[in-house]
């Protein structure tokens, strides 16, 4: 006989949970007892929003459920712009929510919310144990539900009394991962595409990747000389400086890439589903009938067709697609294997950063810098705003697990993602790359930092504006500037009085040794890079975006 908060605790145990990230709530006390005689690690977090997002970046670098505990009402609310980021980015996550007591459904009680409704459109699956035997069943089948076919986040919401009942149930067993396997008859047929193809391209998108089959990926682009890009936000898919990477199809694609991606004669699509960034707005792939022919491998069959008509559709995932084609071999050298090296060359000049701009600082120098000194298996963070043009352009990821940034589009994701790197991998540094906008959206995270002696360098660029709205405001409203200005806070001292460490940065020769001694201090820091509002992209001025230059 247990009580559900401790079957709960059981379920996570047997499905090979090891930590979780949560806000403590008198909703689930019962969880938060029965995890007190637990192996699992609980790190207690700010913000309901920020430890969504840890267990986001959680699932995005092990490929397994980030598993998040919040409160009922204004918990839930807030954890739900990390629900939609998993949703959107294919990521598996488990949110598990306080919900009021079974007496008090219905009745508007305090903090009641209908989370089937509210989480409805946002979430693979939502549901409410009102049962407490039947948790073993409900949690493990969360488990398969998030990491099978296209991986998404699951909502489990826990009535109070449920919680606290106690009931005899059968013993959790570990979920079973659906693996879809490429038949033979398709990889026949993309053979036969490949043998008659004159400018073939391959785009690497979506989740359910891992070391192996992006190692496999490597083989098979070295075999059929295949030029490879890596969809947005997802460019720890291949290697930047293999000769066979041609560079990322995502915003501010380079020009000369879109127009090879329009001109190939066949796609091969594996993993994503080449939405409205990496496709440009539905150009550089037409929907829903691409003028290339198509080839889309994708582990939800439900994804095949559904934006794209593809001519050959392989319900498999990326790691089994790769792990079976990577048997096949060209009977003769590729036709098109002269021109893949020429697109690397073109990547190379493309993501070699500028070494001018307006003002004191020069970002240019400061990735520059980064790119000589970051190890290679280093992982970057970031959320959104046009200071990340400046990572996906220019930093070269050369291995898996080492980006974490949000295809949705989220603000405040980087510093929470950060948090949740550095826990997960201790010994590799973790950059978080945040504008001013962006860091104060999720940036209380950092205490969450300073609290597990995580060591984080939070990279603050701060313009005094929301940079990307400002741009697009001047482009299309020049000189009616509204809701756009920012007065921000001194970064560096905040960091100081967080417990961490701070260096601000006004000059661009100020930027090496700052991050040194952040790098030195072995406490979480910030280093805050004074910007320019002029530099809003690194090839034009505000200026110039205002006159149309």
């Amino acid at each position: 006989m247990k009580t559900g908060g401790q079957l709960i605790v059981d379920a996570l145990e047997a499905n090979g949970t090891d930590r979780i990230y949560c806000v403590p709530g008198e909703s689930y006390l019962a969880v938060l007892d029965a995890l007190h005689d637990s192996a699992i690690r609980t790190i207690v977090c700010r913000q309901e929003g920020g430890a969504a997002m840890m267990a986001d970046c959680h699932g995005r670098l092990t490929g397994k459920p980030g598993i998040c505990f919040v409160t009922r009402g204004p918990g839930a609310t807030n954890a739900s712009a990390g629900i939609h980021i998993a949703m959107q980015d294919s990521i598996p996550v488990i949110l598990f929510i306080g919900q009021v007591a079974s007496h008090a459904k219905e009745r508007e009680a305090f903090q009641e919310v209908d989370y089937k409704r509210f989480f409805g459109d946002i979430a693979k699956w939502v549901v409410e144990i009102d049962d407490a035997s039947r948790i073993p069943e409900f949690v493990t089948r969360a488990f398969a539900v998030a990491t099978s076919g296209r991986p998404g986040p699951v909502v489990i919401s826990l009535p109070e009394d449920m919680l606290t009942s106690v009931v005899e149930a059968p013993i959790a067993l570990p979920h079973t991962q659906v693996e879809t396997r490429p038949g033979e008859t398709e990889l026949d047929a993309l053979e036969k595409l490949l043998a008659k193809s004159i400018r073939p391209f391959a785009i690497l998108g979506g989740t359910r990747w891992d070391a192996e089959a992006v190692a496999r990926m490597r083989t098979i682009a070295e075999a059929w000389a295949l030029p490879v890009g890596c969809s947005f936000r997802r460019q720890m898919l291949f290697d930047h400086l293999h000769p066979n990477y041609a560079g990322d199809v995502g915003i501010g694609i380079n020009p000369r890439l879109a127009t090879t991606i329009k001109q190939a004669d066949l796609v091969l699509l594996i993993g994503g589903r080449m939405g409205e960034m990496p496709s440009s707005d539905y150009t550089v792939l037409k929907s829903p009938y691409p003028d290339q022919t198509l080839v889309h491998v994708h582990a939800d069959a439900g994804e095949l067709g559904r934006v794209y008509r593809p001519a050959l559709a392989i319900n498999a995932s990326p790691s089994a697609f790769v792990d079976a084609f990577a048997k096949r071999k060209p009977a003769s050298a590729p036709v098109w294997a002269a021109e893949t090296p020429k697109l690397h060359a073109a990547y190379l000049d493309w993501s070699t950063p500028p070494e001018g701009g307006p003002g004191s600082v020069q970002m240019g120098p400061i990735m520059n810098y980064l790119e000589k000194m970051l190890p290679d298996d280093a992982i970057l963070t970031n959320g959104a705003g046009n200071y990340a043009t400046w990572v996906h352009r220019f930093h070269r990821f050369r291995r898996f697990a080492t980006q974490g940034a949000p295809t949705s589009g989220s603000m405040g994701y980087g510093t929470p993602a950060a948090v949740a790197a550095k826990e997960l991998f201790p010994d590799r540094t973790v950059v978080a790359f945040a504008g001013d906008g962006c860091f104060l959206m999720n940036g209380q995270e950092f205490a969450t930092a300073v609290q597990y002696d995580l060591p984080i360098i939070v990279v603050v660029v701060n313009n005094g504006i929301y940079g990307t709205i400002r741009m697009h405001q001047e482009r299309e409203y020049p000189g009616r500037v509204v809701a756009t200005d920012l007065k921000n806070p001194d970064f560096a001292a905040l960091a100081r009085a967080y417990g961490g460490h701070g260096e601000t940065v006004e000059k661009t020769a100020d930027f090496a040794p700052a991050f040194e001694r952040a790098r030195a201090s072995g406490k979480p820091a910030i280093v805050e890079i004074r910007l320019d509002p002029e530099a809003i992209t690194p090839t034009k001025t505000m200026t110039q975006i205002r006159d149309k230059s």
